[in-house]
C-alpha cells in the first residue's frame, strides 16, 4: 500500500531573504535600498542567476508595504501604460522585448521618469548588447547596472542541502553530485525537483537515493536531465 505524501513543502515565494547571493549581494543590497526618486537599475546575466527573484522579491516587498507595482515582461501584450500612483516599475526579460514592445518600454521609462517611479529592469544581456532600439539601449544602461554571477557548485550545494535539512530530507552526496551535473543549474528549478523527490520517497515509504531518483524519472517526472 502506497503512502499519501503531505503537501507539507511548496517553494516560498522569492524575497530578499530567500535569495542565495552568492556573488550577488551588492545588487541584492542596492535594490534594498532603491527609494524615489532613484536612477534606474539593470540586472543582466545568465538564466538561473537571480534577475527574476530579486525583480519579484522587491516587488514582493513593496506590496507587502501596501504600494502598487507594475510589472512588464516581453511575453506580455499591449497595452503598456504607466499608473503615476505606482512605486515601482518593473520590465523583465528586456533582450525578447519585439520592436512594438520596445516603442512601449521606452514610452514607460519616459512617463517613470516624469512621475518619479523607479525602474528596475532585468535581460540576459548588458545593455550595450542587447538587440533594441538605441535610445532604450541608453535608458536601461543610464542608471545602476549589476552584472549577476550563478552561483557556484559549491553554493548550490549548499543551498540544496539546506532545503533538504528543512525538510527533514537527507540528500545524499551521490544525488547532490547527479542533479549538478545533469541538470540545469537554475536553482528554483533544482528545489522544484527536491520538492517532489522528497514528496517520492515519502510516497514510496522510502529513503532519498540515487536509485529512487532515477525511478522517479523513469516513472514520467516532468523534469528531464540534459
Amino acid at each position: 500500500m502506497k503512502q499519501i505524501p503531505l503537501p507539507i513543502f511548496t517553494l516560498p515565494e522569492p524575497t530578499f531573504e530567500n535569495f542565495v547571493p552568492g556573488a550577488n549581494a551588492a545588487a541584492a543590497e542596492h535594490l534594498l535600498a532603491l527609494t524615489p526618486p532613484a536612477a534606474p537599475v539593470y540586472l543582466w546575466g545568465p538564466g538561473g542567476s537571480g534577475k527574476t527573484h530579486l525583480l519579484r522579491a522587491l516587488a514582493g516587498r513593496r506590496q507587502a508595504q501596501g504600494q502598487r507595482v507594475g510589472w512588464f515582461d516581453a511575453g506580455d501584450r499591449l497595452p503598456w501604460t504607466l499608473d503615476p500612483g505606482w512605486s515601482l516599475l518593473v520590465i523583465d526579460r528586456c533582450e525578447a522585448l519585439d520592436r512594438d514592445l520596445q516603442h512601449a518600454a521606452f514610452t514607460l521609462f519616459v512617463d517613470a521618469t516624469t512621475h518619479a517611479v523607479p525602474v528596475a529592469a532585468a535581460g540576459r544581456l548588458p545593455p550595450v548588447d542587447l538587440p533594441l532600439r538605441d535610445d532604450l539601449r541608453t535608458r536601461l544602461a543610464w542608471g545602476h547596472v549589476f552584472a549577476l554571477q550563478p552561483l557556484t557548485d559549491a553554493e548550490t550545494r549548499a543551498a540544496l542541502r539546506r532545503a533538504g535539512d528543512g525538510r527533514g530530507a537527507v540528500l545524499p552526496d551521490e544525488v547532490l553530485d547527479h542533479l549538478l551535473l545533469h541538470f540545469p543549474r537554475d536553482l528554483a528549478s533544482l528545489m522544484r525537483l527536491i520538492e517532489r523527490l522528497d514528496a517520492f520517497s515519502i510516497e514510496r515509504g522510502r529513503k532519498i537515493t540515487l536509485p529512487l531518483m532515477r525511478q522517479m524519472l523513469a516513472e514520467g517526472a516532468e523534469t528531464t536531465p540534459t
